[in-house]
């Protein structure tokens, strides 16, 4: 699978920006997916991640309760809603693709196949 992400951008702080995540070449209800973020000189962290239908999500505490993570497969397509952002919230941002559909949602940036390119998030005060 492909994935191509998109949405990035310059916003003020406490304002919103909604990341897309676009599959090709396979169908993205084969996989979990999860968005990863990436900040100038630290280490790719989890963000977000949902299961292969959407009934199952999990976020990392420094976003839960601003952001929301939703896919729609009709559209092979996964998305990143971000309210409230933070200055700490500035990153390159990565959605990625699971093999593992069953069991508890992985967190770990080895344990995703497949990762799109990055969109670039930058947060000002």
């Amino acid at each position: 699978v492909q994935l191509q992400a998109s949405g990035g951008g310059l916003v003020q702080a406490g304002g919103s920006l909604r990341l897309s995540c676009a599959g090709s070449g396979r169908a993205l209800r084969d996989y979990t997916m999860g968005w990863f973020r990436q900040a100038p000189g630290k280490e790719r962290e989890f963000v977000a991640a949902i299961s292969w239908g959407g009934a199952r999500t999990s976020y990392v505490d420094s976003v839960k309760g601003r952001f929301t993570i939703s896919r729609d497969n009709s559209k092979n397509t996964m998305y990143l809603q971000m309210n409230s952002l933070k200055l700490e919230d500035t990153a390159n941002y990565y959605c990625a693709a699971d093999q593992q559909v069953s069991g508890a949602l992985r967190v770990g940036v080895r344990e995703y196949e497949y990762w799109g390119q990055g969109t670039e998030v930058t947060v000002s005060s």
